[in-house]
């Protein structure tokens, strides 16, 4: 099969998924215990039961769950998100693109220094597979993989940010003087604020990614061509760098497709801790309010990123493999 028919399929297949995925999320979301007048309604000692059939039906809860979902699915297809179940009643997508580009921002300022180290150490544990550096860099990320986040954040933060005073701890900018800043000091102030949250989102990444590239490049190393290449007389660095690593790659490609709704959904616990105001923060406090609106929202954008991180998944090896380009598996 060529590889444009095989990629037209992926494509028409990502519309039936994404809808599958919308109707699981839209149906457990509400199944969960609690309804978002609850939050206006439980600590209102004048709420009666006539205003709050009024709060339902202004928001559609009255409505059967598929006459709801049939409503969203309709708006969605509109590009319409709905309006949120605050009382500012602010456009979906309003809040959304206020906070999605930090969260952008920071991930992928974290997914490429997750990329820029774990790739080189991966190889390099390979390469001297058994050795002392091997062995040290094994101890070092099996520590960073086993420490949880929250209390690395909380770690740095109180020794750098409070105890030495090198780092601030909290928000993007700072909050004093910020505006009478040049270009170039705001630039370096966000670089201040952004080295905690960007050290930790990477810390788990990094040690997972550089465990796959050694263990892909241990696999590929002892393969026949590589024997070949080396009895050719090609010098170490083109046998690693040229033939190795190149097929070494191709499950992390993997890998990087998969992580690609990372760059919102796993940024709640560093948006809350370094008070960042992003989409992991604004899922978290729309989860506690039962907004469902906004949470369908940022689930629509995770949906897509995930599936489009499949599709560059698959794109990613068609051009590594020209086997897949060709429709050769054989």
């Amino acid at each position: 099969m060529p590889f444009i028919a095989y990629l037209s399929k992926r494509l028409i297949a990502l519309i039936p998924t994404f809808i599958g995925i919308t109707i699981i999320s839209f149906m457990v979301m509400h199944l969960a215990p609690g309804e978002p007048i609850g939050v206006q309604a439980d600590l209102n000692p004048k709420m009666t039961p006539e205003v709050r059939e009024r709060l339902r039906a202004l928001y559609g809860l009255d409505k059967p769950l598929y006459v709801q979902y049939w409503r969203w699915l309709d708006g969605l297809a509109h590009l319409d998100l709905g309006r949120s179940f605050a009382p500012d009643r602010a456009p979906v997508w309003n809040k959304i693109k206020e906070r999605l580009p930090v969260t952008i921002l920071i991930n992928s300022l974290s997914l490429g220094l997750i990329l820029l180290i774990a790739v080189p150490l991966g190889v390099a544990s390979a390469v001297r597979q058994g050795g002392l550096f091997d062995k040290a860099v094994t101890i070092l990320i099996f520590v960073f993989y086993a420490a949880p986040s929250f209390w690395v954040a909380i770690v740095l933060m109180l020794y750098l940010g409070v105890d030495l005073g090198w780092l601030p701890v909290s928000g993007l900018h700072s909050l004093m003087g910020y505006n009478a800043l040049s270009p170039m000091q705001k630039v370096l102030d966000w670089t201040r604020h952004l080295l905690l949250p960007v050290a930790v989102s990477a810390m788990g990444g990094l040690a997972g990614l550089s465990r796959y590239v050694r263990s892909s490049m241990l696999e590929v190393l002892r393969q026949d061509y590589i024997m070949t290449a080396r009895a050719k007389g090609l010098s170490e660095h083109a046998v690693i760098y040229r033939h190795a690593l190149r097929n070494a790659l191709l499950p992390l490609i993997t890998i990087l497709g998969l992580s690609v709704p990372g760059l919102i959904g796993g940024s709640v616990i560093f948006e809350s801790i370094f008070a960042i105001p992003g989409i992991g923060q604004l899922m978290w406090s729309s989860v506690m309010s039962r907004d469902y609106p906004v949470l369908m929202g940022n689930l629509v954008i995770v949906s897509i990123l995930t599936l489009l991180g499949n599709l560059l998944a698959d794109i990613g090896y068609g051009l590594a493999d020209p086997r897949i380009r060709t429709g050769r598996h054989g």
